[in-house]
């Protein structure tokens, strides 16, 4: 099982459509290294074939788009089981395959319904046309596992609000998709029960001329037939943004995790936000924030270039595999992690893990 389908479909006007779909339901279509290797070459076929004139990314199943990234043969890895490169070259292809649409001269079309986290949110944001549905949950949970929001959150976090995009970052909160949008995380909120109907208004259109006009044009009208069920949906996030402004409103790290968890908030969004910073990783905290502070003004292309640094230098400590151990394989959620709190984090070991490894960077020609 590659994990991956590919279709291209046939409009009135013999112009195409191609269709990703991500199809590994039992790990909630998470995005290995093969499926990887398979997408960037279609893409690029794709991407030089006029006849071919939108992309449409979804998934199979109704439970998630993509939950991560391949975190078991990454933790296999790191355990010494297998190609001690695998990190390396995992991050690098995804980095790319993510910057790949970003970049990408037609309209990528994303269906993001369901869980979208790590990977996932790598894949979502770099789309041109990013839909979430009532069934969207986004997160960037790192911090949980000992890693920090990579896949260009490095860029997309730091153009939000600074605290906004912090908190995020630091608790993993969950954004449904009225907070999406809100957020600029996503473009359009759809029913999802409108799935079947995408594809075939997409190509009824007309794909003469600017192409991005004729998915606008299907989009915006399955977004009016969805207003009602959407508008029913609460916004946790920006119920909470002026408190949030407020507690992040500190000089360190440590002053802004403290005046997050001692807030008595009786709503549950903001418990399991809270529960979420709780245990995560205070090495990880520390990545995140300083990761978000150098690269407030970074362009994409530095941002990945970064990040790559960043997460292949973290596969060469124990905190991210512990985290992985104790929340995805052993599943006790009782990480024992290198640092017991955010004062005690080595400011020199901090400081190397944003220390370029190689003499020619992997990502030199994005």
């Amino acid at each position: 099982m590659s994990g991956v389908i590919f279709s291209e479909h046939r409009g009135r006007d013999g112009k195409r459509i191609a269709e990703i779909r991500l199809d590994s339901e039992r790990t909630l279509n998470a995005l290995t290294l093969e499926m990887i290797e398979l997408i960037q070459p279609r893409l690029d076929a794709w991407r030089e074939d006029p006849q071919v004139v939108a992309i449409l990314l979804d998934s199979a199943g109704q439970k998630a788009f993509c939950a991560g990234g391949d975190i078991v043969r990454l933790y296999q890895s790191m355990q010494g089981e297998g190609d001690s490169d695998f990190p390396e070259r995992y991050f690098t292809h995804e980095y790319r395959l993510d910057y790949s649409l970003h970049t990408y001269p037609k309209p990528v079309i994303c269906w993001g319904s369901g869980i979208v986290m790590g990977g996932g949110m790598g894949l979502l944001s770099g789309c041109s046309h990013r839909i979430v549905t009532e069934r969207s949950h986004l997160a960037m949970p790192e911090v949980s596992i000992g890693l920090y929001p990579d896949v260009g959150a490095s860029w997309f976090l730091n153009r939000l609000p600074r605290a906004l995009g912090e908190f995020i970052a630091l608790t993993g909160c969950a954004l449904n998709a009225p907070d999406a949008l809100y957020l600029g995380l996503a473009d359009r909120a759809l029913s999802a029960q409108l799935h079947d109907e995408l594809l075939p208004r997409l190509l009824a259109q007309s794909w003469q001329g600017e192409s991005g006009r004729g998915v606008s044009r299907v989009l915006r009208e399955l977004e009016q037939a969805s207003a009602t069920l959407l508008a029913e949906l609460d916004s946790p996030l920006r119920r909470h943004r002026e408190l949030i402004r407020q507690l992040m409103d500190r000089d360190s790290l440590a002053d802004k995790v403290a005046a997050i968890l001692s807030q008595d908030v009786a709503d549950a969004w903001f418990q399991r936000a809270q529960k979420n910073l709780a245990s995560g990783s205070p090495l990880a905290m520390a990545m995140t924030l300083e990761q978000l502070r150098r690269g407030r003004h970074w362009s994409l292309k530095e941002a990945f270039q970064h990040e790559l640094v960043l997460s292949v230098q973290t596969c060469r400590q124990r905190e991210f595999p512990e985290g992985i151990r104790a929340r995805l394989i052993d599943k006790d959620n009782r990480p024992v992690w290198m640092f017991g709190s955010l004062a005690e984090v080595d400011p020199e070991l901090l400081a190397s893990l944003f220390e370029s490894p190689w003499g020619e960077h992997p990502l030199r020609a994005l």
